[in-house]
């Protein structure tokens, strides 16, 4: 279980001077339905030297670090402004391409010893366990059935998680399996039901959304493919992580189903769970999913809308749908490309494919009792999307000095949005893209997929302070934590057997 296949390119300092065009402040282009952003001063995201807590970050058990999906913590992460110039630079040659974030494990034993461990998954499936300091693979996991679909279509980009007991790491294989791997040495526990099976056609329903948690379960996610090959639904399903059992489905189409559904089997088709963040748990213990393109009926078929759903048993409890739904299952503009950021203050905020940031009332999604699910609209708020285009990644949440700033990256452009009086504000914003933001540690991350690297900003301006070397990507993002910046690289759709990684010290 400990294969060669990585490799140490380089080490060295790390930072290359931000200037030119990529730090340049752009208007962007609105949506004409949305109308244009109402605009505030950078002071209203606070201190331009906002000093992290005296708390250490040493773990990032997740993708978005928490059940949340927030991005974002007070935590100091031992990369500072004034550090950040002379980072040790260690640039890996993966067995895979990673097109999703990694985790991380402060001190955990592994391979017999106690290691700075990082925990990724490649888009065909293996997962590996790295030591940070050094780069070394500690093991290799490879699901069995591996060479069956390696460099095919089928894929996944769900982003590993460590059990809270720190014994475990769950990662998803392309042939629709979640494996619960020790965390020692990369071996599978095969006990009860495990692994779980989260689709009954893997070859049509991917497992693209990052894991989550809530209390005894895990909860996974589906959608579909790259053309949107039918038939395929988007369905959460709640696995018991004692035991790897199903304990509870929610199915967006045919959603009289309680169960693993044969996808040919429900007449309607697509309704995809695509984004970075999948399900999100709310602090309440509900959780929250939004959906790509597919029929709605406001009954058992919700393509294009959020959902909010109980827990454990999901069941739907309130939602939204915007009253353009059948335009966007038509144009091919899918709501759901973005997973619901929890702002705070009763509101919520989703961006999809068309262009445009809706903010919503938790409580009310659709501006009705929860239990009207055929009602369409009731938005608070409509927002250009940023530089225009579509939004497929994850927006940071911060909560800081008694504010609340959003920071949103995608195609073209980076902003920031501060919450006011239950709206958004845009604050900045400039004309560098980037995918899933991280503010860490008194700083924004934001990873540059067209042109590779990692701008380093800090929160109340467009101008970078720094950017991180690096190869471009697709939906890759980054981690900083516990002295490390660590940003995988590469593309899922070119379908290759080999990746990079990027991990960035100081000391």
């Amino acid at each position: 279980m400990r294969p060669a296949g990585i490799v140490l390119l380089a080490a060295g300092c790390a930072l290359i001077a931000a200037c030119g065009g990529s730090g340049q402040e752009s208007s962007g282009s609105a949506q004409a339905s949305a109308g244009a952003a109402p605009k505030v001063s950078p002071r209203a995201i606070g201190s331009a030297s906002a000093r992290a807590s005296d708390a250490r970050l040493l773990q990032w058990p997740e993708f978005g670090l928490d059940p949340q999906r927030g991005d974002a913590t007070e935590d100091a992460t031992g990369v500072t402004s004034a550090n950040v110039g002379r980072l040790r630079r260690l640039h890996l040659v993966l067995p895979g391409t990673v097109d999703s974030s990694p985790i991380y494990l402060h001190s955990a034993l592994v391979d017999g010893a106690a290691h700075e461990t990082i925990v990724l998954t490649t888009t065909y499936g293996k997962t590996l366990a790295i030591d940070a300091n050094s780069g070394h693979v500690l093991w290799t996991f490879t699901p069995p059935g591996y060479q069956s679909w390696a460099g095919s279509a089928q894929i996944t980009v769900a982003s590993p998680l460590a059990d809270p007991d720190g014994r475990y790491v769950y990662a998803a294989s392309p042939n629709g399996l979640i494996h619960k791997l020790a965390l020692a040495d990369g071996e599978e526990d095969r006990e009860g039901a495990w692994p779980a099976r989260v689709t009954l056609e893997p070859k049509h329903e991917k497992l693209g959304a990052a894991l989550n948690i809530d209390g005894p379960d895990l909860l996974v996610a589906t959608s579909g493919y790259l053309g949107d090959i039918p038939p395929y639904q988007g369905h959460v399903v709640a696995i018991d992580r004692a035991s790897g059992r199903i304990a509870s489905i929610f199915n967006t189409l045919c959603a009289n189903r309680r169960r693993l559904q044969v996808p040919s089997s429900c007449p309607a088709s697509d309704s995809a769970i695509l984004s970075r963040g999948g399900a999100v748990v709310e602090s309440s213990g509900r959780v929250l999913i939004d959906t790509g393109n597919g029929p709605w009926n406001g009954t058992s078929d919700f393509g294009d809308s959020v959902l909010e759903l109980t827990f454990p048993g999901l069941s739907l409890r309130q939602s939204y749908t915007p009253t353009d739904q059948e335009h966007l299952n038509q144009s091919d503009t899918d709501l759901g490309s973005s997973a619901p950021a929890l702002l705070g203050d009763d509101r919520v905020l989703v961006g999809g494919k068309d262009g445009i940031l809706r903010v919503l009332d938790l409580a009310r999604l659709n501006g009705r009792s929860p239990r009207l699910h055929t009602i369409l609209g009731g938005e608070v708020q409509q927002l250009p999307l940023p530089g225009g285009g579509e939004l497929f990644t994850a927006p940071a949440v911060w909560h800081h000095a008694g504010r609340t700033a959003v920071f949103i990256g995608d195609e073209h452009a980076t902003a920031a949005y501060v919450l006011r009086r239950g709206r958004l504000y845009e604050v900045w914003q400039n004309a560098t893209p980037g995918t899933s933001p991280v503010l860490a540690g008194g700083l924004l991350y934001v990873y540059d997929p067209a042109a590779g690297g990692v701008y380093v900003y800090r929160p109340d301006s467009p101008t970078p302070i720094a950017r991180l070397p690096g190869l471009p990507g697709h939906w890759n993002s980054p981690i900083v934590v516990d002295g490390h910046v660590i940003e995988p690289e590469g593309d899922a759709n070119e379908h290759l057997l080999s990746g990079t990684l990027d991990v960035f010290s100081a000391g």
